[in-house]
């Protein structure tokens, strides 16, 4: 079976096509800039050549005719034609309280789909788009949504409702939803495969660390809490967004700044966390430079990033009632050996020991806690478009049943 991923963005769609009888990608890309000038396809193929289009792409149906026309062209493709093609996967950011799995698209799921567009105005809609341009260029292809807040949808109300007035809950669905649910499910499985220990035993705690950033807390093979809440601002100190904040923080600068809800959003969402920290930029890379010669921003803003990250694990370990296992994902939790150091350092009264000769420029994946540690530390990169894929080919094959 072959199934094509898509993640469709407000100005970008990245794609994977997956080969399911050995699980192998045969194309991947991504298109950028969508409706912009500039505005360009990258494909790589099967045999790792990389190829760059350029041209005029107005919109996500004309982004998705160059990955199709891409797919099966001559010279770069790897189909001989778009039927080859059995089922499309889709990232769907958010599933409301209505998703608690990924589920077959059809009318009455898109229509349920469209109510959370006000949970996720910027995500949804390209989401959907995505969607709808697939019907119409593929018409009766099976399509699969996989929803980010679905995995999360095993908290219970102790952890996902909010201080606020319970009507507004009731008006609104105003609750913590949580994100990066594809990828705290991928490397929760994936690390219990890799130890060979039964996953729906085992208390883990994952930490999804990119540009954008989160904490998740497992138990037993259910999300018990996680970091990002009702919109993926919450939580972490992440590239550009502030992550926690007194909500008198915000008014206060509102009034002060004299700035309207849209300016202060941007201001939370794309000026804060680690850019507005240091004034250098949202790349880890590039702070952890600025810090190697001396800069004090960025060796604050580091030290702010690591205690956060610290402190959710330890709320997280009296949540759970222990730990068995700390996964590091993501860019930044796959590739950044000061940050995990950081992160786990003064920790061995709970049992989590990090081994040095082994962190240190580990880049794969791995255990890279000591021998002794109570608690097994582990790099699992994550592969969320295999998730989607996997969803995507169970779904299909229970559907035609």
């Amino acid at each position: 079976m072959k199934i094509l991923v898509l993640n469709c963005g407000s100005s970008s769609i990245k794609y994977q096509l997956f080969e399911m009888d050995n699980r192998s990608v045969i194309a991947k890309g991504g298109v950028e800039k969508l409706g912009m000038k500039g505005s360009f396809l990258k494909h790589v193929r099967t045999d790792g050549q990389v190829v760059i289009f350029e041209g005029e792409i107005l919109d996500h149906k004309a982004g998705i005719e160059y990955i199709l026309g891409i797919l099966t062209s001559e010279k770069h493709g790897c189909l001989k034609k778009l039927e080859e093609i059995d089922a499309v996967g889709h990232r769907v950011v958010h599933g409301g309280e209505r998703f608690n799995k990924s589920a077959l698209l059809t009318e009455e799921i898109l229509n349920e789909v469209e109510k959370c567009i006000d949970l996720a105005p910027l995500h949804n809609p390209p989401n959907l788009k995505g969607i709808q341009a697939m019907e119409e260029l593929i018409p009766g292809i099976p399509q699969v949504g996989v929803f980010d807040t679905a995995f999360h949808q095993t908290m219970e109300p102790k952890a996902y409702m909010y201080g606020i007035p319970y009507s507004l809950y009731q008006k609104y669905g105003i609750r913590r939803y949580g994100f990066h649910g594809t990828s705290h499910r991928y490397v929760t499985k994936r690390v219990c495969d890799l130890l060979g220990v039964d996953y729906n035993t085992q208390k883990i705690i994952s930490c999804h660390l990119g540009n954008g950033a989160s904490v998740a807390a497992v138990k037993n093979g259910k999300s018990v809490d996680t970091s990002m809440g009702l919109t993926p601002v919450e939580g972490l100190v992440m590239g550009t967004r502030c992550g926690d904040l007194d909500v008198g923080v915000v008014t206060y600068i509102m009034e002060k700044e004299e700035l309207g809800i849209k300016t202060a959003n941007t201001l939370f969402n794309k000026h804060s966390g680690m850019l507005g920290l240091t004034g250098i930029s949202s790349d880890m890379r590039e702070i952890e430079a600025a810090e190697s010669q001396g800069n004090a921003r960025a060796r604050l803003a580091l030290d702010i990033y690591d205690y956060r990250i610290k402190k959710y694990i330890g709320s997280y370990i009296a949540a759970i009632g222990g730990l068995d296992i700390l996964v590091f994902t993501g860019g930044i939790g796959e590739n950044g050996d000061l940050t995990r150091k950081g992160v786990c350092s003064d920790m061995e009264f709970l049992g989590i020991k990090l081994d040095d000769s082994k962190n240190n420029g580990f880049r794969k994946e791995g255990v890279i806690s000591t021998d002794d540690s109570r608690v097994k530390v582990v790099v699992v990169p994550t592969d969320e478009e295999l998730m989607i894929a996997l969803d995507t080919e169970e779904i299909v094959r229970n559907s035609s049943k």
